[in-house]
């Protein structure tokens, strides 16, 4: 099965054919990818060819993992995702890194999430930081009730609140306002993977004005971050000095931060004291 489903996998041009059948195959046995290879010479079943069937299929029509089965690792975390929720990215991954990086003790800040999604940032914050006050938003019903699960699944005290940037108004003013927005340019979007175009939620990876979705963050962290307080934006690599001169112009000082791949991925900025 591992070698018939790679050919066929590579032939559907699906990327990342081994990995692909691994994951699925693991899933199925409820094994690590790495015993699979220590029962290499396991016959399948009848019920769990049954199973596995209908996954390599809609793995054949580009279907991302994580949607088919269901679940991925964040942060330490394993998060539940589904269709019309967006799957969580390493580069996220490093800006909960850096913002951690930033407040290494455990004193009871409060963090805004905008844009939670799976919850995947609020939740990796307050398993870190179990002593903040941390609340995550979003526009999206679905989303919160994915992340109102994931917070129950890892027993995590996280306040969800459903709102847009123009109508959020925390209760209290924050010590940290973190956002994975969305900042793919529309022009852009053809240019994705069959894996995102056709299967993640189009909302959450683009919006009609990018630099306008970083003036809203802007503006509320001039209204709602206390004095001193800190932000941490992921954003797009092309877009980095337009929303850096942005930020700039207001009473920020700020500074952009590269991913692992070495592009300008993060905003992190500070309110003046």
């Amino acid at each position: 099965m591992l070698e018939w489903a790679t050919g066929y996998f590579r032939s559907r041009d699906v990327p990342s054919p081994r990995m692909s059948i691994e994951w699925l195959l693991a899933h199925v046995l409820d094994l690590k990818r790495l015993d699979l290879y220590l029962q290499f010479d396991r016959p399948l079943t009848a019920d769990e060819l049954d199973t596995l069937r209908p996954l390599v299929r809609r793995r054949a029509e580009h279907e991302p993992l994580q949607y088919i089965t269901g679940s991925t690792d964040f942060y330490n975390l394993t998060l539940q995702v589904a269709t019309g929720v967006l799957i969580p990215r390493p580069e996220t991954e490093q800006l909960v890194e850096l913002m951690l990086r930033d407040h290494p003790d455990n004193d009871e800040l409060r963090l805004a999430d905008i844009g939670t999604g799976s919850g995947c940032i609020a939740l990796a914050v307050k398993k870190e930081r179990p002593g903040w006050q941390v609340t995550a938003i979003d526009i999206s019903s679905e989303a919160l009730q994915l992340a109102g699960l994931n917070a129950r699944e890892h027993g995590l005290d996280v306040h969800f609140v459903q709102a847009d940037l123009a109508s959020f108004q925390p209760r209290e003013k924050q010590h940290i306002i973190i956002s994975n927005p969305p900042y793919i340019p529309g022009e852009e979007v053809s240019g994705l993977s069959r894996e995102v175009a056709a299967f993640e939620p189009a909302e959450a990876l683009t919006a009609p004005d990018i630099e306008k979705v970083y003036r809203d963050l802007l503006r509320l962290c001039r209204e709602y971050l206390l004095p001193g307080g800190y932000f941490y934006f992921e954003i797009n690599e092309s877009h980095g000095d337009k929303i850096l001169f942005l930020c700039n112009s207001g009473p920020f000082h700020c500074r952009l931060a590269r991913d692992y791949s070495g592009k300008d991925r993060f905003l992190i900025g500070k309110l003046e004291e």
